[in-house]
């Protein structure tokens, strides 16, 4: 029996593992199956078809994957570790900064050493800090997805490498490529992007935590525990997510609702304001349903779970805010499309760059084609173009959820601009 269950397994992860990013059906399939094993599933706030049992990057866009179903936990470890990155090599980047700009006037070091200097101080922020972005770029590559990581590494990885072969072997190079007594090197231009593109994540992550905050604060709704009452009467206090169908808790007055389910015992008010914006506590007696996470202001209950975990209603109303955070826009669709080709318009750019300053440019034309063909490369980015579409959708959703209104997807979000007359209906009922 163990045995099977551990091929079930190891055939559900393979499953996941192997999705195609288009397959929509397989995407569902795969939810479904994780959510019966209990496995966690993981998927790209970009491109929600993505689907992957572990964590790691999108095959798409090279972004981080995160959880499908969302959870309390601040601590983001792409967040930590980008922020490790770039606080430990920032000093080193301003240091070769520094001696790339003002090293000639101030004749700190004899400009050779200085080159040596430089290749010391920008090895492990380039080979280290720049590290996820090469892997995400050769991903791209690999992928047959052109994106800004296709750009970012091949921009700072031709600076790189053009200036350590310049520093390691000078003599290869021809006379027009020395200034100042050495060959030109241009450390200070890939340690920067570097450093600038790590700040620009975690601007970029710390947004989209604080996008799902509306999120996070609907899962603080529900309590963090239960009070279970025995078949011979005792009673307990066990977590939340101990909680079966079937199981008779006591809610006393001041507490939450743990779960859904009916009353069996007891009469008491309870607000349930937080989910269907009643201003007055609602009388609850024996047979009555009642919602989790919802307040018993007055007397004790007694109640029959019915739905719990991901089958209660505030967990179905987290998982669609999640599920329309990620859902793709018609106008994402197209963005999505246009950066695809815009990335492969901007190496054609960039390599037409090198040679036209090269063969025709002034003096030395060589130089001058390198740092614009990698000027080209890097400025000509498409991150808003790839991110702009999913973070308003993000923000959208998430202020719409704090307010009381739920989007079924982000296709609704766009097509709210049409609407130009808004009607409302109040229905009074009057004693029956």
């Amino acid at each position: 029996m163990t045995d099977h269950k551990h091929h079930s397994e190891h055939q559900s992860q393979h499953q996941m593992s192997t999705l195609s990013p288009n397959s929509q059906e397989s995407a569902a399939q795969v939810k479904e199956t994780a959510q019966s094993t209990g496995d966690i599933i993981y998927t790209c706030p970009m491109h929600p078809e993505i689907r992957r049992s572990q964590p790691g990057d999108c095959p798409i866009c090279g972004m981080s994957l995160e959880p499908l179903l969302p959870t309390l936990e601040d601590e983001n470890p792409e967040l930590k570790d980008f922020s490790r990155r770039f606080w430990i090599t920032l000093p080193l980047t301003i240091v070769v900064t520094v001696l790339a700009m003002f090293g000639h006037q101030l004749n700190w070091l004899d400009m050779s050493l200085q080159t040596w200097v430089e290749l010391v101080l920008s090895t492990p922020v380039v080979l280290w800090a720049g590290l996820p972005f090469f892997i995400r770029g050769w991903h791209s590559v690999r992928n047959r997805s052109p994106n800004m990581w296709t750009l970012i590494g091949l921009g700072t990885g031709a600076a790189f490498v053009y200036s350590v072969i310049a520093t390691v072997f000078p003599h290869v190079f021809p006379e027009a490529f020395l200034s100042m007594g050495r060959v030109s090197v241009y450390f200070e231009a890939a340690v920067v992007i570097i450093s600038l593109t790590l700040f620009g994540q975690i601007l970029e992550l710390r947004a989209r935590s604080q996008t799902s905050a509306a999120i996070k604060a609907l899962l603080g709704l529900a309590p963090k525990t239960a009070r279970r009452v025995a078949e011979d009467g005792s009673e307990e206090d066990i977590p939340l997510n101990h909680v079966h169908e079937g199981d008779r808790l006591r809610v006393r007055p001041g507490e939450k609702v743990p779960v859904d389910g009916v009353v069996q015992d007891g009469t008491s008010l309870v607000d349930e304001s937080m989910l269907t914006g009643e201003p007055l506590p609602v009388r609850k007696k024996t047979g009555d349903k009642v919602i989790g996470a919802t307040m018993n202001t007055s007397g004790a209950l007694v109640i029959q779970a019915e739905k719990v975990g991901s089958a209660t209603v505030l967990s179905q109303i987290v998982q669609m805010v999640a599920e329309a955070q990620r859902s793709r826009a018609p106008m994402q669709r197209m963005a999505d499309l246009v950066a695809g080709y815009f990335v492969l318009a901007v190496i054609g750019i960039a390599i037409i760059t090198f040679f036209v300053w090269g063969l025709w440019g002034p003096e030395p034309g060589w130089v001058y084609g390198l740092i614009n063909a990698v000027a080209v490369l890097i400025i000509a980015c498409p991150c808003a173009l790839g991110l702009a579409t999913p973070m308003s959708i993000m923000v959208a959703t998430g202020r719409g959820a704090t307010k009381g209104v739920l989007f079924r997807d982000a296709a609704a979000i766009e097509n709210m601009r049409k609407v130009d007359t808004l009607i409302i209906v109040s229905v009074i009922s009057g004693p029956s």
